[in-house]
């Protein structure tokens, strides 16, 4: 016999950050998955009022087959809609006697989700529901009705996940009943990521197009950090947050900004803070011609310092450091080329924001500095 149709529950996902490149420092352990948060304990008047066949005259959109053809002796002990005694069998047992698939799922499956052990009656009617399913509230709602840290960031940040918001949403991801992945989710996160953003028609809120990212990694062989490692959270908060494009942290959404450590938090999260704070070293980057910090001279301005976009691809490109062939220039997205090239002691640009200029990071430099 069939599954009940799912509903999703949510859970917190670990954010651990990934290295971002070879030369990055080590990233932090990740935290561990946040259980799931336990089912609601209804008081059992409630919860027999929520269990009642929706009232005569109202409209029912989902019904139980035994209930609707009137065989209630199918889980009651009397074939009696007025008195139909107890169900014949306690709990979960009663309702996995007949969808076999489902308890299949909760014995073999590593992830279960608490609600769905203690009771299928926690999530669904056995009667019928003004709700697919049967579910016992808009499935959006009951979900959030549990997971409160999850509802905060669903309502009230200020930048939503379409995810969220259309669709299936909540249970586009995670599945309801048991998983084999963490956090109850349908898929590894990075192929769920991928399934909705390897493609050319998904935009943003201001009706941008977005990258496709399935074709930007299979055309770009050097992968950002985080992406070699599959993690798109260590970047990305996938249910919804204060800062552009999700992020998990601060980073600037313009080409140019005025620098401050804190405008750079997300990327200091992984990358020496210093990188662009000191305009000498020898140690902190490999952007230098001698000792003179090159990133300093772009980034480090009051005014229209370049922002790690300028030269930067933070998913993939085709060169090391992920330097960009071309970055979107101006309001109409007109490609800016690049035109870098790596040297065995430094690299150039070629006639980009700039006239052709080369530089040369190797000790025989420094040692000429005046």
């Amino acid at each position: 016999m069939r599954a009940l149709p799912v509903v999703v529950a949510l859970s917190t996902l670990a954010f651990g950050l990934a290295p971002a490149r070879g030369n990055a420092p080590p990233p932090r352990a990740a935290a561990a998955p946040t259980p799931a948060s336990p089912s609601r304990a209804a008081p059992p008047a409630k919860r027999a009022s929520s269990l009642r066949p929706v009232p005569p005259g109202q409209k029912a959109k989902s019904s139980h087959a035994p209930f609707t053809d009137g065989e209630c002796s199918i889980c009651h002990q009397r074939n009696d809609p007025k008195d139909p005694g107890p169900t014949v069998k306690s709990g979960n047992a009663l309702c996995l006697e007949c969808h076999d698939d489902l308890s299949a799922a909760m014995k073999s499956r590593k992830v279960k989700h608490k609600a769905a052990v203690e009771a299928c009656v926690n999530c669904h009617n056995p009667h019928d529901s003004r709700e697919p399913a049967l579910l016992l509230e808009e499935p959006m709602a009951l979900c959030l009705g549990c997971h409160e840290p999850i509802k905060k960031l669903v309502v009230g940040a200020p930048v939503k996940h379409e995810a969220m918001t259309q669709g299936k949403r909540c249970s586009g991801c995670h599945n309801p009943h048991a998983s084999d992945v963490e956090s109850l989710l349908r898929r590894l996160a990075f192929d769920l990521c991928v399934d909705c953003h390897g493609s050319d028609r998904v935009r943003d809120d201001k009706g941008r197009p977005l990258q496709n990212i399935r074709t930007l990694l299979s055309r770009n062989p050097v992968h950002h950090g985080p992406i070699g490692n599959k993690d798109c959270t260590a970047c990305h908060q996938p249910h919804g947050g204060g800062n552009f494009r999700l992020l998990i942290n601060t980073y600037p959404p313009d080409f140019y900004a005025s620098y401050a450590k804190s405008v750079y938090a997300l990327c200091f999260e992984c990358h020496n803070d210093q990188l662009a704070a000191v305009e000498r070293s020898t140690t902190v980057t490999k952007f230098r011609d001698g000792d003179r910090n090159l990133h300093y001279l772009h980034v480090n301005k009051s005014d229209r310092g370049r922002t790690c976009r300028a030269c930067h691809e933070a998913h993939a490109s085709k060169q090391p450091f992920q330097i960009r062939d071309a970055v979107p220039y101006g309001a109409r997205g007109w490609m800016l080329r690049v035109l870098y090239k790596q040297t065995a002691s430094g690299g150039s640009c070629d006639k980009t924001c700039h006239a052709a200029k080369a530089y040369d990071n190797s000790e025989r430099k420094v040692a000429k500095k005046p």
